[in-house]
């Protein structure tokens, strides 16, 4: 996916730049083909096959199929903006260099697989109009991964693989499930087309950049000194290109038939085809909307990596510094250092093809999730979200904004009053957020089509806030409205609030020109966020990523005021994170340390201890419950987050019971712990007020 028509008009005021010769890969035959689809059309494909292997051996097939194979360039006239290759002249010496880094980073020829390059509808060589990830494209990917099953030198297994758009079409094949499909690798794809371009309803800034650009790669010839057969396909009708603009730029109605068809979401319900999917949540392109909502519809056998990234591969580096390139940061991204953080991208890939597609398994190495949180710490996890991940409901203050759409979510110099917010006390603790969370809001409109956008802040000490996670929404009438926000993986500090801001837009990436000046009330709503139950002291292999400290200096700043104004002391806060349950069955230094089976066990240990603490006179407090008898208790009082003391209880008869005396007012909570068939059990008590008289 590409993001800014401005990079298009730079690139056609420029020179075509060279192409960046790509011959035929070591190890490797080139051939060409054209594979039949739906509605006449006949889509291009390079194929790539292993010269090392014995004359009549069937391999497996890995496939790759989207809108960057022209033989011109990826991304046509843009080339030279977008950092791609172009050279509209020729002769080529070999098919498109856009997965050159795989297919020998990962030696693929080497290691006895095939690699074919598709070019979807309206693209490259294949005749027919592009689809936006319509119908039309579907039915290319169904016939794609098929035509590389049956043909005689295959073994009948395909994978996919791509990033981007061609990773959307991965996500297609997932929910189509052609017959041979058993494997896809998506690094950064779009689960919803709609949601490329819109927040439910708010233009984004891809909204009429986008379009246009599909339509500029769309209508890119193949070089002057290509075949003939492969130049007549790529012809575009110009009506063509038009409909496709339209039908994207002029429909911001996520209701609409044509967009429902391209959300790829529901079609992932039930789907057992193996999925590896990289996802940033901090991806300001493909944006990580819809990504847990995809993976709980899903219900095959799943690898990731997910972490505070943007737009980049798995294997992807800093390039040199360059003092003509204002996007290249050696402070930030020093050369050759691995973007996203963690090494060895391609060999946890191959191994995942070589379980599906070779049936060689070695994959129990590999964390089944690799999150890195905004520490720059990498951990494993056995799915997302973590298994252990519960939802905490706050009620949000009621309050009003002006729709004036000219709100940034952070601001450098003036702070953020603007909103009706929702702050958090001081967190007593730390708390680690995971998942996605989920709004209702209750909303009066005073004029159609409104703004609204939802976020959330890490506040510090001093007021500055760090955006953790946003969704956007234009108001056509009053109601209720749901939001799902965009995943995130984030620990707060104890010392830091949770703030929640209600407002306008985020200038920084929706496009929302201008507002209707007029005012939106919030009557009252609440925002369920997701918080892990356990603390995860593990990690694994792993840098930080180069985009965690631009990302946090893009921060608001609260003033004193607006803090003490906006705190609500009854904020849903989770209680402290406790000490992971012990392992069950056996691990490896990439295992997650908290896994279904722990936390079931430690489930089925915890429902044998209950707690409760009353409220007596004169600051008698007691706490009192069941446990199985003999067993050793840990009673800790606690007052405004700290523990204020502590008694050791045996269990008699299935229960036990504790006083203690306070001498101070205001509401105290207990924890109880004690270790249960050996597992270590902790209850957190509900807290009372005490009574002094």
């Amino acid at each position: 996916m590409r993001r800014s028509l401005i990079l298009t008009l730079i690139a056609l005021a420029v020179p075509a730049a060279p192409a960046l010769a790509a011959p035929v890969p070591d190890g490797a035959d080139w051939s060409q083909a054209f594979i039949p689809s739906t509605d006449a059309v006949q889509l291009h494909a390079d194929i790539l096959r292993p010269k090392n292997v014995p004359a009549g051996t069937k391999v497996p097939v890995i496939v790759s199929i989207g809108p960057y194979f022209n033989h011109s360039g990826q991304t046509g006239p843009a080339g030279p903006a977008e950092a791609t290759s172009y050279d509209p002249v020729g002769p080529n010496q070999g098919p498109s260099d856009r997965f050159l880094d795989f297919v020998e980073g990962a030696r693929l020829m080497q290691r006895g697989y095939a690699f074919v390059m598709v070019d979807l509808r309206g693209f490259g060589g294949s005749n027919g109009c592009l689809d936006w990830g319509g119908p039309g494209e579907q039915s290319d990917v169904v016939a794609a991964v098929e035509w590389a099953a049956r043909q005689p030198w295959s073994n009948g297994n395909v994978g996919m693989y791509g990033k981007s758009y061609d990773a959307v079409t991965g996500l297609i094949g997932v929910d189509k499930q052609p017959a041979g499909l058993k494997a896809v690798v998506a690094q950064e794809p779009v689960y919803d087309l709609y949601r490329y371009l819109y927040g439910d309803g708010i233009k984004r800034e891809n909204a009429v950049a986008t379009p246009a650009l599909y339509d500029l790669i769309a209508g890119t010839p193949g070089p002057l000194a290509d075949d003939a057969n492969y130049n007549a396909a790529a012809a575009n009708d110009p009506a063509c290109l038009g409909q496709n603009w339209a039908s994207q730029a002029g429909d911001d109605n996520h209701d609409d038939a044509y967009w429902k068809v391209r959300n790829l979401i529901p079609g992932a319900k039930g789907s057992p085809v193996p999925l590896f999917l990289t996802q940033g949540l901090t991806e300001n392109n493909t944006v990580p909307d819809g990504t847990q909502d995809y993976l709980d519809n899903h219900a095959g056998y799943e690898r990731a990596w997910l972490g505070p990234w943007d737009h980049v591969r798995g294997n992807e580096t800093c390039p040199a510094a360059d003092p003509n390139d204002p996007t290249t940061d050696p402070e930030d991204c020093p050369e050759g250092r691995l973007k996203m953080g963690r090494a060895g991208f391609f060999d946890e890939v191959m191994r995942f093809y070589d379980r599906f597609l070779l049936g060689r398994d070695e994959t129990a190495q590999d964390p089944p999730v690799a999150v890195q949180t905004f520490d720059g710490k990498w951990r494993s996890e056995g799915s997302w979200p973590p298994v252990d991940a519960r939802a905490f409901t706050t009620q949000l203050r009621p309050g009003e904004y002006t729709d004036t759409s000219t709100s940034w979510s952070y601001d450098f110099t003036d702070p953020a009053t603007s909103g009706v917010w929702t702050i958090s006390p001081k967190l007593p603790y730390d708390t680690h957020l995971a998942g996605a969370g989920r709004a209702l809001l209750d909303v009066q409109t005073s004029a159609p089509n409104q703004n609204l956008v939802l976020d959330v802040y890490d506040v510090d000490e001093k007021g500055t806030g760090v955006r953790v996670s946003r969704q956007g929404h234009l108001l056509r009438q009053s109601g209720k409205l749901p939001l799902t926000l965009w995943s995130a993986d984030w620990t707060f500090v104890a010392g830091h609030r949770i703030a929640i801001r209600v407002t306008d837009n985020n200038r920084d990436y929706y496009l929302a020109a201008t507002g209707t000046q007029s005012p939106v009330t919030i009557k009252g709503g609440t925002l369920s966020l997701p918080f892990l139950t356990y603390k995860r002291t593990r990690t694994i292999q792993g840098d930080p990523g180069v985009e965690i400290r631009s990302w946090k200096a893009l921060s608001a700043t609260l003033d004193a005021d607006l803090i003490k104004s906006a705190e609500s002391g009854g904020f849903a806060l989770p209680p402290a994170l406790q000490d992971p349950p012990p392992a069950v069955g056996a691990g490896g230094p990439n295992a997650p340390q908290v896994t279904a089976a722990a936390v079931k066990v430690a489930k089925a240990a915890a429902k044998r201890m209950r707690a409760r603490l009353r409220a007596q006179r004169r600051g008698r407090l007691l706490v009192s419950g069941a446990a199985p008898s003999g067993t050793r208790l840990l009673v800790r009082l606690r007052r405004a987050g700290h523990t204020v003391a502590a008694k050791r209880v045996v269990a008699r008869r299935g229960g036990f019971a504790v006083r203690f005396r306070v001498h101070r007012g205001g509401r105290y909570s207990g924890i109880v712990s004690g270790t249960i068939r050996g597992q270590r059990v902790r209850v957190p008590v509900r807290s009372v007020r005490a009574r002094l008289r």
